[in-house]
Parts: structure tokens; sequence; C-alpha cells
């Protein structure tokens, strides 16, 4: 079973950056720089949708639209790895 479920309320467990493709260097994401940030540890989104790896079929994919500016707008969604999120949000120090 998941970890997470569509609808979850999840918190992204580290800074997540737009990972430049191995073979190519070229974005991961259309649009986006490589190497640029795509969302801050501790913010707040919500799980879309689960998936597998095509080339890693026991690695679960989490597609997480993550909140930003301070009205709560949902960005475009992005995968996620279990271990870049959190359903706890008092587990990030925001010294």
């Amino acid at each position: 079973m998941s970890q997470f479920q569509m609808g979850d309320m999840v918190f992204a467990a580290e800074d997540l950056f737009n990972e430049p493709v191995e073979d190519t260097g070229e974005s991961a994401i259309p649009g986006v720089n490589p190497g640029a940030l795509l969302t801050a540890v501790g913010t707040r989104g919500v799980v879309v949708n689960t998936g597998h790896a095509e080339a890693a079929p026991g690695v679960e994919i989490y597609l997480v639209r993550f909140e930003s500016g301070a009205d709560g707008t949902l960005e475009e969604p992005i995968g996620c790895l279990s271990e870049e999120l959190s359903a706890e949000p008092e587990r990030f120090d925001k010294a």
C-alpha cells in the first residue's frame, strides 16, 4: 500500500530542484531552468496522483501540487519520491 494517497496533504521534506536529465543535461521540466528550486522545505502540497517509475516499477512516484504565495495558489504538479515528502508539518525547523 502507498505511503500517501490521492488527496493527502503533504509537506516537502527537503528543497526540491529541477534536476537536469542525466544524459543530456537539459531541463527535466520544460520551461524551467535545470537546477531551479521547485519548492522549499516545509511547503504544503496535495497529492494529485500516484504511480511508478517505468524504469523502476518498485519505486512509487507521487504527483504533488505545492502551494505558492500567501493565497495558497497551487503550482503545476511535480513528481516526488516518498522520502521527499512528509505528512508532518512540525518536523521542519524554520530557523
